[in-house]
């Protein structure tokens, strides 16, 4: 069982826990990551339950996964399509209004059991300065599920 930086998702705060490793012919560690789409609903989870804002990075990864362009995510939220181009590069903070319609409608379209109120969201789209990791438990990778921090 290993840990494993999962960035193939465009995310770099992503790490898989307990994760079976076969070693191949010369000696190298081989990930293998069934279930990519459960892996990603998990990950999309911790993104929209998060105590803080999201990043950037975060913003893209949900944008992606509800299968949403720029301009189409720009339509719900009543901004420019050229806003959420400067959000997702951080070229300008991500509005908190904004950030609370967009993980209300990721949960929505995602299919994400979060409990959380609108006014629970709306306290939770803080920005925050601070790394926040994204720790999965990948021992059952049917079932992937976030581990405490």
């Amino acid at each position: 069982m290993d840990a494993y930086k999962y960035t193939e998702c465009g995310l770099d705060n992503v790490t898989i826990h307990n994760m079976e490793v076969a070693i191949d012919d010369a000696g190298e560690a081989v990930y293998s990551i069934p279930n990519v789409l459960g892996l990603h609903k998990v990950i999309a989870h911790c993104i929209v339950a998060s105590a803080s804002g999201i990043t950037p990075k975060e913003l893209r990864f949900l944008r992606t996964e509800m299968e949403m362009t720029q301009s189409e995510l720009a339509q719900l939220v009543r901004k420019d399509h050229q806003t959420i181009g400067r959000w997702e590069r951080g070229e300008s903070p991500i509005d908190e209004n904004a950030e609370v319609v967009i993980r209300m409608h990721a949960a929505e379209k995602l299919g994400l059991d979060v409990k959380l109120s609108v006014e629970e969201v709306a306290k939770r789209c803080i920005p925050s300065g601070q790394f926040r990791a994204i720790r999965i438990d990948g021992r059952d990778p049917v079932h992937y599920r976030p581990l405490a921090a």
